[in-house]
């Protein structure tokens, strides 16, 4: 395994990293203090200067308006990208528009991709993904309350979602129903296209998240569809395929939420060293020289590198041999990606103290954002059990969902 990167790609990621602290690390301070869309005329701006600099939409063919990166090179952009909550947005490789991209992609008919994926790869519109239920477990995707009934031409859609994130200011949800109650269980269920201007689609509220609402792409919604009705064209793939089509979603999408993390984890251990560095504790004796913060540095390093190799180890294996195959590397950098973040962004809001927990710094802002990480796309404990079904298969023990 040779993970060195070509001359070209260490110059875009330097261009990328020099964006990201010149143009948008300004804007973050506005980003914690004011609502997202108060924001968005300066973002605009940003996102232009991204287009002219032929950066923009880096995950996307060039042939549908993007820059045609591989899987990989992806990867290390997400992670430059990562180390500002802005600089996924500014180069449109946002989730959930990202993986909305994708399937539209891979998935969709020509017609679909002409009214939805062209304006959503522009820029000139955003989506969601809409799946999460509040009254079934997240952590058993094929169980699931909202349906989607033929009637003619249409479906009809009725049930209620929630953590629908970015749906404020969405033009479109995909939605993910039961189509078919007597399939088996993994073909119950279809992605339907849902314009949010459909009558019977209803934005109930922006979700607060660990006490902060948010708002436009910055959010999280619960959504109610009522007898919405869409057109069998809206259907993407097969009817029956939503689960399946989800997968294909879910797996690379760990990925690169995986390098963002990363990323992540990169801004926070900077910002601990510099206050280890600088912070005195009385005159000309410094934070940094305590043994404990020593301990923490060194360990955030260590466990930053090992958490790097590990996810470049799974995408790697998806380069070459699919996402079935690097299942158990993706469950696996799932769960210890999310706790190395945690144990990074911590490590650094105690090292800074009180100003570690204030919104001066981006600390508190990284620790809200990003708890969520041990729960989405599965929780810790799920692909902590796939794994270890998996192993323990090898040896013989059989059990009851391996």
């Amino acid at each position: 395994m040779d993970f060195a990167l070509p001359d070209e790609t260490q110059r875009l990621l330097a261009r990328i990293r020099e964006f990201v602290e010149t143009e948008l690390q300004p804007l973050e301070a506005d980003f914690t203090a004011k609502s997202f869309r108060a924001l968005l005329p300066q973002l605009e701006d940003k996102r232009k200067l991204v287009r002219q600099m032929g950066l923009w939409a880096p995950q996307i063919p060039k042939e549908h308006g993007g820059q045609g990166l591989s899987f990989m090179e992806l990867a290390h952009v997400s992670e430059e990208l990562g180390r500002s909550p802005l600089g996924h947005f500014a180069f449109n490789v946002q989730a959930p528009d990202v993986g909305n991209m994708e399937i539209l992609l891979q998935f969709g008919t020509e017609e679909q991709k002409q009214e939805w994926l062209k304006p959503l790869v522009e820029g000139k519109i955003r989506s969601c993904f809409s799946m999460t239920e509040p009254d079934q477990p997240g952590s058993n995707p094929v169980w699931m309350d909202t349906t989607a009934v033929r009637d003619g031409d249409d479906y009809v859609i009725n049930g209620r979602k929630w953590y629908t994130t970015a749906a404020d200011g969405a033009a479109f949800a995909v939605v993910m129903a039961v189509s078919d109650t007597e399939a088996a269980r993994h073909r119950r269920a279809s992605l339907l296209i849902v314009p949010t201007d459909t009558p019977g689609f209803r934005h109930v509220r922006n979700i607060p998240y660990l006490g902060h609402t948010g708002d436009d792409w910055a959010s999280h919604a619960e959504i109610v569809y009522d007898d919405c009705r869409v057109p069998v064209a809206n259907v993407i793939g097969e009817p029956g395929d939503g689960f399946a089509i989800a997968q294909a979603r879910l797996g690379p999408g760990r990925i690169h939420h995986c390098m963002r993390w990363i990323g992540v984890c990169e801004r926070a251990f900077d910002i601990m060293c510099r206050r280890a560095a600088t912070r005195e504790l009385a005159p000309g004796d410094f934070l940094g020289t305590r043994q404990t913060v020593q301990n923490w540095v060194a360990e955030s390093r260590a466990e930053i590198d090992a958490a790097r190799l590990m996810v470049l180890h799974a995408a790697w294996k998806v380069d070459r041999m699919g996402t079935k195959e690097a299942r158990t590397d993706i469950s696996l950098i799932k769960f210890s990606v999310a706790r190395v973040m945690m144990d990074v962004i911590d490590r650094a809001i105690q090292v800074n103290g009180a100003l570690g927990c204030s919104d001066d710094l981006l600390l508190s802002t990284f620790y809200r954002s990003e708890r969520g990480a041990r729960i989405y796309d599965g929780p810790d404990e799920v692909h902590k059990s796939v794994v270890s079904r998996r192993i323990l298969r090898q040896y013989g023990l059989a059990t009851e969902q391996a």
